[in-house]
């Protein structure tokens, strides 16, 4: 018996571009006091990158499968395919990498060997959809001799930052150790040369801010001003606005904010709808805010951005984007008056009306979400950083 543990050094999150460096450990457990016989043997060990996609089919409509092209022995136990017994198709991988050969332990003693990959930036991110799914998995895979062999899946998740890809790494000493007593590799400098770039960049798309104004009507009048001060946000942060209905001729009842993503199948993806087909588009509250708020002359709201969701990004198949969607409730009856005089020069007994006409409306305002800080995401949103199995 041989136990496998692969433990990522730094969480489970990661931007694309950055380096994966995981830790293999292979151990056997049997106390020291075993004799020689009991020593154990692992042929070899490989690991591998890859990006699963998953598509429902009641809303995508995907192309057949090329036939040209087909598996590589799909069904056989000695070749190493880390997307074996998956769901879906493999659309991203990285080159496999050997870890060790012919490794032999004794009982109690064990062996770490360390492996770094870089996350491909062209990929699409992590992302569990109603429509599609983009799953990334660290896969190792062990063999005995003459015994098939044994995969150890580590889930991955993948942020993306869009224009990351058509920058270079530069090659003058502006990337230098800050300390010339300090040594450090080519790849640890690209790493973090890279998460600098990547954190100066969300700063800012982000920091920005200048106060937006949106007069909010229905076919009858003015409702009220809307005022947000960006319309550009990170995983993380809050979206804040301010509603003014002083301003306006329509009484406002009631009204309500969401945070939602959208979620879209592109047209020559999207399966016809007499067909069986589901909508092509579905909508997820992510927060929300609700009020009453007649006689209400100004108020504000505050929703958080989920630092466990996606943030929005665009395929060939599927398109995410973030919105707040307004819903209002208004009154027909113009000047409603749903509280008593304020001066009475007796008591009296009021009663207030049991039934208002009201109309309702809806209105959407799209806001771009970016990716944070993949250390904040897995310090937050902690995920499984160690896996193990037992051969």
């Amino acid at each position: 018996m041989i136990e496998v543990v692969a433990e990522l050094s730094r969480g489970p999150v990661f931007l694309a571009g950055e380096a994966l460096e995981c830790v293999v450990t292979v151990t056997n457990p049997l106390p020291p006091t075993a004799t020689s016989a009991s020593s154990e043997a692992l042929a070899w060990a490989s690991a591998q990158i890859h990006c699963q996609f998953h598509a429902s089919e009641s809303r995508v409509a995907l192309p057949p499968p090329d036939s040209n092209q087909p598996d590589v022995q799909p069904e056989s136990q000695t070749v190493f395919l880390p997307h074996r017994g998956e769901r879906g198709q493999c659309i991203l991988s990285t080159p496999p990498k050997i870890l060790f050969c012919d490794l032999r332990l004794d009982p109690g003693e064990s062996k770490s060997y360390s492996y770094s990959e870089v996350l491909p930036i062209e990929g699409p991110p992590s992302f569990r959809g109603q429509s599609v799914k983009y799953v990334y998995k660290l896969t190792i895979g062990c063999q005995r001799v003459n015994s098939p062999i044994t995969l150890l899946r580590v889930p991955l998740r993948v942020l993306v930052l869009t224009g990351l890809q058509d920058v270079r790494f530069p090659q003058d000493e502006a990337v230098a150790p800050s300390s010339p007593f300090l040594e450090e590799d080519e790849g640890g400098k690209k790493d973090t040369w890279l998460a600098e770039l990547a954190g100066e960049r969300l700063m800012a798309a982000t920091s920005c801010r200048s106060l937006h104004l949106y007069n909010i009507s229905d076919g009858r009048g003015k409702v009220g001003t809307f005022g947000i001060f960006k319309s550009v946000y990170r995983l993380g942060e809050d979206v804040v606005g301010t509603l003014n209905l002083g301003e306006g001729t329509v009484a406002c009842l009631q009204f309500s904010v969401s945070l939602q993503t959208e979620e879209r199948v592109q047209p020559e993806y999207q399966r016809r709808r007499g067909a069986g087909g589901a909508p092509a588009v579905s909508h997820v509250t992510h927060a929300r805010h609700q009020e009453s708020c007649l006689h209400t002359t100004r108020t504000s709201f505050s929703l958080p951005i989920p630092l466990s969701s996606t943030p929005g990004f665009c395929t060939a198949i599927v398109s995410l984007k973030w919105r707040l969607h307004f819903e209002f409730v208004t009154s027909r009856e113009p000047g409603l008056e749903l509280l008593p005089p304020v001066e009475q020069p007796e008591p009296v007994t009021w009663t207030g009306p049991e039934q208002v006409p009201v109309d309702t409306f809806s209105w959407d305002l799209p806001i771009k979400v970016l990716p944070t800080s993949p250390t904040l995401a897995s310090y937050a949103a902690p995920g499984p950083s160690t896996s193990t199995i037992t051969i």
